[in-house]
């Protein structure tokens, strides 16, 4: 099985493989980034809403 998995990684076929992995992580890494910038702006925005209503 490691002999095949080595094997499609060296034609092209496996390359196209790889490619996609490398950008389904990338897009994923900056969708993390971006959430947890978001979520920070947002939690602060609600706790001042609810600070001015208290």
């Amino acid at each position: 099985m490691f002999k095949s998995l080595i094997a499609m990684l060296l034609t092209d076929d496996g390359q196209g493989l790889v490619e996609y992995a490398l950008i389904i992580a990338l897009v994923s890494i900056v969708a993390m980034v971006a959430l947890r910038a978001l979520g920070n702006g947002a939690n602060n925005s609600l706790t001042n809403a609810s600070n001015q209503l208290s």
